[in-house]
């Protein structure tokens, strides 16, 4: 059996356990780059457990099957659901995975047919298990992108979607900072008020025209084409044009854009960001990119609202079916101390030269 203990910089912790390598492989890849990943021999605390298991997959179906189940959208796909005091049990059957939740016991566990799925809903779960420890001790989770200096300094990028948060963060980190987060944090105010920050670890999903616009394009198709795997969420279309060279955007029929996904790793060695594993705010950003405008400073008048804030509620993906979250805390106190950070207004454009040379000058202004 293999093990690995995930650890944050704060000392939350959960270890992830299988007789496959392939799971603990993929929780050290998924989450080490943020957060610790280091093998261990001592299983304690709460503890994700997956296997390739066909008997034990149509035992815990059998369960659900047998109970009252619920239906959930979960992970893009339908699941089953049956609810027992402590014991929580839920079946996916068009991706032939089962999960049991064992409160008393602080066990997870997960069976399946195919590797990749066992492994993902592990590494997915194992984040779920740390997210629940950090809310308990005080942490919220922000919608925004974050930036590190060698010392924690950290600059948040906050805005309403499409405001330039990914954009913001990818040109900071191609400039020499570290990237804490592309998409969501982890933050808190401290004993001595200061806002603590830590990332939530996550694949990144950036388009094609905002790769382009970095001259990564030709370095993603390339790295591709000599063998090498993305994310494997990343659907199929776009690595088919990865790799014939197209930059259009490719669109899902909700509208959505499909996006090329990369592993965490892949953001420092394929595209040149370093990766921070906590650090301290120091002052807030709130960009707006508008198409043919010419990057500027502005004053702000947004500040800090309420949809900045993610909880259980507004999680849409992977919702809390295994009942491991608290209830939301109170985030007036983070809120206040996020607003008497320095911040910064400004307009980007999609010349990507332009939005460096008015982040730097929007840095500035920040006093870091």
């Amino acid at each position: 059996m293999g093990a690995v203990r995930i650890t944050t910089a704060d000392g939350q912790a959960v270890t992830v356990t299988s007789m496959t390598d392939t799971v603990p492989a993929w929780a050290t890849r998924y989450l080490g780059g943020w957060w610790s990943a280091e093998p261990t021999t001592e299983i304690d605390g709460p503890t994700v457990s997956a296997d390739l298991d066909e008997a034990e997959l149509l035992a815990l179906a059998d369960v659900v099957e047998q109970g009252d189940a619920e239906t959930v959208e979960y992970a893009g796909a339908e699941l089953l659901v049956v609810r027992n005091g402590g014991l929580v049990t839920a079946v996916q059957e068009d991706r032939s995975l089962a999960y049991r939740w064992d409160e008393d016991w602080r066990l997870l566990r997960i069976v399946g047919t195919d590797e990749t799925d066992i492994a993902t809903a592990a590494a997915r779960l194992a984040r779920e298990l740390i997210r629940a420890q950090l809310l308990a001790d005080g942490w919220s989770i922000l919608h925004a992108s974050a930036v590190t200096d060698a010392d924690g300094a950290t600059i948040l990028t906050l805005g309403d979607k499409g405001a330039g948060k990914t954009t913001t963060g990818l040109t900071l980190a191609r400039a020499g900072w570290q990237l804490l987060a592309n998409d969501r944090i982890f933050a808190r105010v401290d004993e001595h008020g200061v806002v603590q920050v830590l990332p939530w670890p996550s694949a990144a999903a950036f388009g094609f025209g905002l790769l382009d616009a970095f001259d990564l394009f030709e370095t993603v198709r390339t790295r591709l084409a000599s063998g090498e795997q993305m994310h494997p969420t990343q659907h199929q279309k776009v690595t088919d044009a990865l790799l014939a060279g197209r930059r259009e955007p490719l669109w899902k029929a909700n509208g959505k854009e499909l996006k090329p996904q990369f592993w965490p790793d892949q953001l420092t060695t394929w595209l040149s960001m370093p990766l921070a594993t906590e650090g301290y705010a120091v002052g807030i950003l709130y960009p707006q990119i508008t198409a043919g405008t010419a990057p500027r400073l502005t004053e702000n008048s947004r500040g800090v609202q309420r949809g900045d804030f993610f909880t259980a509620v507004t999680e849409d993906r992977y919702p809390d079916i295994f009942g491991l979250l608290s209830t939301p805390g109170d985030h007036t106190s983070l809120r206040a101390h996020l607003d008497a950070l320095s911040h910064q207004g400004l307009v980007m454009s999609h010349d990507p030269a332009a939005n460096a040379a008015i982040l730097k000058e929007a840095v500035a202004r920040l006093g870091v």
